[in-house]
């Protein structure tokens, strides 16, 4: 293994906050199998990401690895997540994106399903609405896109940079697969990703409601 081109604390306090993250979000059933990744930026051209194939309950900072920006493995023979370049497009492209979130909830994959063929939920009036940074008020739409799933990651990866064209985004569906949220760090990416469980579970209930 050659000489980490980081400060090998940076990358270990990275690791201990991802492995923090990632237990509270498998307690909630959020993160099945070995499914979900995790990732944080460590400087301006690395990022601390999860290993690939990990049960993501089980994790300890030795599951946490470093990638360039490129999505390339760094000082390590470990494999990344396979899907690391969804979140190093967003560290590359958004300087002030410190922390990304990708969870297999059951809400967000039901809903990915469900409004697959809209390519977005959208939300209305809610007051969660509020808790994305830039929404000022409950009393707005908020739509949150959806993805069809595609194997080839660099093509997922060029349909979310469409995405970041057309103005702010703290997250978005892959159908059939799950969500991503982001952040300027843990706690803004987490209570993105909160939000965006809960909207879903509302508007999952009231589809429910309304048959």
């Amino acid at each position: 293994m050659s000489t980490l081109p980081c400060d090998p604390n940076r990358l270990r306090a990275c690791a201990t906050q991802i492995v923090a993250i990632t237990g509270e979000l498998a307690a909630r059933g959020w993160t099945p199998a070995t499914s979900s990744n995790f990732s944080l930026r460590l400087d301006e051209r690395h990022a601390a990401i999860t290993i690939s194939g990990r049960d993501k309950g089980r994790l300890g900072i030795d599951d946490v690895m470093l990638v360039d920006l490129d999505g390339n493995a760094v000082g390590s023979d470990h494999r990344p997540s396979a899907e690391t370049l969804l979140h190093t497009q967003l560290y590359r492209r958004l300087p002030d994106v410190g922390c990304v979130l990708h969870t297999h909830s059951l809400n967000q994959t039901l809903a990915s399903r469900l409004y697959a063929g809209a390519g977005h939920v959208r939300f209305t009036d809610y007051e969660l609405i509020k808790a994305f940074r830039g929404q000022a008020t409950h009393a707005t739409t908020l739509d949150i896109p959806v993805l069809a799933n595609n194997q080839h990651i660099p093509t997922l990866a060029a349909q979310v940079d469409v995405l970041l064209d057309a103005g702010p985004l703290w997250g978005y569906l892959i159908e059939g697969h799950g969500a991503y949220a982001w952040g300027a760090d843990v706690a803004e990416a987490r209570r993105h990703l909160d939000a965006l469980e809960f909207l879903l579970a509302c508007e999952l209930e009231m589809r429910k409601l309304h048959r």
